[in-house]
């Protein structure tokens, strides 16, 4: 029993390593609804019109309507189950350019972050709007804090009360805005995060001389897989402790790209966090610095 496993788990290995098979194009013959050319395949070659597309019906226009978001394109539902099984190789098959058999990174990227949101804000088994408990849990936090520190400062220390709320204020705003371009904030941090991973994975043994606009593309495909799995526990309520921790999966997919280890991999991973977080420490530190500055000149 335990060698018919371990040898259906060599297969499934071969199987990851594998890059998508290409099926053979049928020799049946349409003729074009829009132009009337004769041909053979899944398009037209004179106009690009799917050998599919008929006369009307229901089921063509809810599938037009599923290719709106790119829920009808096989494409997704592939690159969906790749994420899943083979994240890695396939982000590599796709930087070698196997494009057309997936799903586009940036736009999936975005329609998982409509999604998410979609799904935080009431779209659940709980009809429960997370997010604005979320917000609330926030305000409520920063309120305390500040309304603790103002307690402890003394009546004659009115101007540090006054610096106090003010940064209070800012600290709401910086939140709104950023829950407002949600798509745009988690891009950018995606972008920042990617430069410490990229020095540390950039002359890997499986994929060497990576550049840094492929390797940036692998990491919005694996924010795309740890965001679907976001997604589904979003959907179910699951404890946001739980969704925290999906960010770590990011490491499979890029284990199997780079071709390090486990061990090698976490080890360059937790390296370029920490360089991450200094930066960013750094950055809310002179960011807080010359707003005190501001108010207090």
């Amino acid at each position: 029993m335990i060698e018919i496993i371990k040898e259906k788990y060599r297969q499934f290995q071969k199987w990851q390593q594998q890059p998508y098979q290409v099926a053979p194009m049928s020799e049946e013959t349409h003729q074009c609804a829009t132009c009337g050319t004769q041909f053979q395949g899944n398009f037209c070659p004179r106009c690009g019109q799917s050998s599919k597309i008929g006369r009307y019906s229901f089921k063509n226009a809810f599938l037009l309507f599923l290719d709106v978001w790119g829920l009808g394109n096989r494409g997704m539902f592939r690159t969906i189950r790749d994420l899943i099984l083979r994240p890695g190789y396939m982000i590599r098959d796709y930087l070698q350019g196997m494009q057309m058999a997936y799903y586009p990174p940036f736009k999936m990227f975005f329609l998982f972050i409509a999604l998410s949101l979609l799904v935080e804000t009431g779209v659940n088994i709980r009809m429960e709007d997370r997010l604005q408990v979320a917000q609330e849990q926030f305000s409520e936090g920063m309120s305390d804090s500040h309304a603790k520190e103002q307690e402890e400062t003394s009546d004659k220390d009115e101007e540090k009360k006054e610096l106090l709320t003010k940064i209070d204020n800012v600290s709401d705003r910086v939140y709104d805005w950023t829950m407002k371009h949600l798509g745009l904030v988690s891009m950018l941090g995606l972008l920042l995060f990617s430069g410490p991973l990229y020095l540390f994975f950039r002359k890997s043994p499986a994929y060497p001389g990576i550049r840094f606009s492929e390797f940036f593309v692998a990491m919005v495909y694996s924010m795309n897989m740890v965001e679907f799995y976001s997604i589904l526990s979003e959907f179910f309520c699951l404890s946001m402790v739980l969704e925290g921790c999906f960010l770590m999966l990011i490491v499979i997919p890029i284990k199997q790209l780079s071709g390090y280890s486990y061990w090698r991999t976490l080890l360059n991973f937790f390296l370029a966090m920490i360089v991450f977080f200094v930066f960013i420490l750094a950055a809310i530190i002179a960011v807080f610095f010359l707003i005190s500055l501001f108010y207090t000149s």
